[in-house]
């Protein structure tokens, strides 16, 4: 089955509401074995709509669309719909006494036009009812094709195709295709894909694509098969390869992050940590502190910039500042040690650098110092980002949190 998105709001073209509700469906339609070769979006116009609509069905035979099921004069996908089968709409009296009731639960006055929310198609329609919010969704299927139509919020859009539609289009699969992540820090895609492309090549079933994102690079592992435990089957040793070629590159599998991954390496191993933090203020901290329970391992975090915070809060030497700067490994070094020391912290973390825009004692942008004091030992990186100051502060919080991921594996 060929799928194509469509996204309906003039707020979307204009940039003014991101489109989330794409890549959710996108994601869950991949799963479902669904091929999706087309998003499109297109405004409140009638015409416009039309056209869009008429045109997807050419060369798909499943539309998925959300928005434009509201109660204003320019909600007409329903309608519009509607013309393309060939169907008459009429009210639907469960809809209505929904909305109803919806309106008196939010303590909100109905108006007129909300009725229009109600009508749905007289033959080949199924109603999907919102428990959500007030607009029904709606399938239509006929000849062949076929259209699923979401509300647009999200909070409406996720529930009701996760509830109704999956189940519905799932049923019409022969097969089902699973995917399996797993997330590479430090390691770029084309260095990735480099590193694996004849696994790549030699695979089937399943395939392996490669992803960049955010920094990191992903593999995407996807078996097809008659149910999910086959697929995993297929998936386990293709995914034990990657891993073994990749060794401990490979922080992760799955819908995770890397501050997730040291945070829950943390706690398990009972270790505590404190953070001293020049360029990438307090980023590495604040990354940390979105696990729960962070408490019980992430000790402090003190943003050190200027070189008399690194004397006076870490116990950085005035001469080793005078000698090699502020941006330096020694420098570095002492701060990852002092931060330890002075909070009691099993490890120490670092980070010293040059953000930019300009150049600082005389070392270029991007170069940044990353030191990780830990069981009386110091290890100091030497690391140079690329990208607008924010970017390489990212890079670098980033960088030192997998370095320290990389640190504690190897006193496992």
């Amino acid at each position: 089955m060929k799928a194509e998105i469509l996204a309906v709001g003039t707020e979307l073209l204009l940039g003014d509401i991101l489109n989330t509700n794409a890549q959710f469906l996108a994601q869950e339609l991949a799963n479902l074995g669904i091929e999706v070769y087309y998003q499109t979006v297109v405004g409140d116009n009638p015409q416009r709509l039309k056209d869009t609509i008429f045109h997807a069905f050419s060369r798909a035979d499943l539309i998925i669309t959300t928005g434009g099921l509201g109660p204003t004069e320019d909600d007409l996908t329903k309608e519009t719909a509607a013309e393309y089968f060939g169907e008459r709409l009429i009210l639907d009296e469960r809809a209505l006494g929904r909305i109803r009731k919806y309106f008196d639960r939010t303590g909100r006055v109905m108006t007129e036009n909300n009725v229009k929310q109600a009508m749905v198609p007289e033959k080949n329609g199924i109603v999907l009812y919102n428990d959500n919010g007030t607009a029904p969704g709606i399938i239509m299927e006929k000849n062949g094709k076929m259209i699923v139509m979401l509300p647009g919020p999200p909070r409406e859009t996720i529930p009701m195709f996760q509830n109704q539609v999956k189940p519905y289009l799932a049923k019409k699969q022969e097969f089902t295709f699973v995917s399996r992540i797993l997330r590479v820090a430090e390691v770029g895609e084309s260095a990735m894909e480099e590193r694996v492309k004849d696994i790549i090549d030699a695979q089937t079933n399943p395939t392996i694509a490669p992803y960049a994102k955010d920094g990191e690079a992903i593999l995407r592992i996807t078996a097809k098969a008659r149910d999910e435990e086959e697929a995993n089957r297929l998936i386990d040793p293709v995914a034990a390869v990657l891993k073994e070629r990749l060794g401990d590159a490979v922080y992760g599998e799955g819908e995770t992050d890397l501050e997730t991954v040291v945070a829950e390496q943390l706690l398990q191993k009972q270790l505590t940590l404190a953070v001293a933090e020049s360029c990438t203020g307090g980023m590495i901290a604040s990354n940390l502190v979105e696990y729960p329970g962070i408490s019980a391992a992430l000790v402090e975090g003190c943003v050190t910039y200027s070189n008399e915070a690194k004397m006076h809060r870490l116990g950085v030497k005035a001469e080793t500042l005078e000698k090699y700067g502020a941006v330096s490994e020694e420098t570095a070094k002492e701060m990852a040690e002092g931060i330890a020391r002075t909070s009691g912290a099993d490890i120490g973390v670092a980070t010293t650098g040059v953000a930019g825009p300009e150049s600082s004692e005389g070392k270029p942008v991007g170069l940044v110092y990353i030191a990780i004091a830990y069981k009386g030992k110091t290890e100091v990186y030497t690391c140079h980002f690329v990208g607008k100051r924010n970017k390489i502060r990212e890079r670098a919080a980033y960088t030192a949190l997998n370095r320290l991921r990389k640190v504690i594996n190897d006193e496992a």
